[in-house]
């Protein structure tokens, strides 16, 4: 089963950048989605919020709150996922969570993002 790491995270301030990254431990070329995730303070692992997600063909959705700050990529001879960051706000803040999907459904151990008023 294929392992996914997160890195990238960190403490910010509000308007700076981050770049999210989620290594695969082996090929991700036959994922047929990809992406990110995140749990807010306060809430539960079952209350994560969709981020971003990339299909096999690149397709690309993001969460409204995010569309024109945040942008996936793929990069399968890398194995890698990548969320780059923009104009970010202090309701960013969460521990974010790479995924990866075919049949099921693998995780990572996730990320911290902090950003600073």
């Amino acid at each position: 089963q294929v392992q996914l790491v997160e890195s990238g995270g960190g403490l910010v301030q509000a308007g700076g950048s981050l770049t999210l990254s989620c290594a695969a431990s082996s090929t991700i070329s036959g994922f047929s989605s990809m992406g990110w995730y995140r749990q807010a303070p306060g809430k539960r692992r079952d209350q994560l919020e969709l981020v971003a997600t990339i299909t096999k063909t690149g397709t690309t959705n993001y969460a409204d709150s995010v569309k024109g700050r945040f942008t996936i990529s793929r990069d399968n001879s890398q194995n890698m996922v990548h969320l780059q960051m923009n104009s970010l706000k202090p309701e960013d803040t969460a521990l974010y969570y790479c995924y990866a999907r075919l049949m099921i459904t693998t995780w990572g151990q996730g990320t911290q993002v902090t950003v600073s008023s």
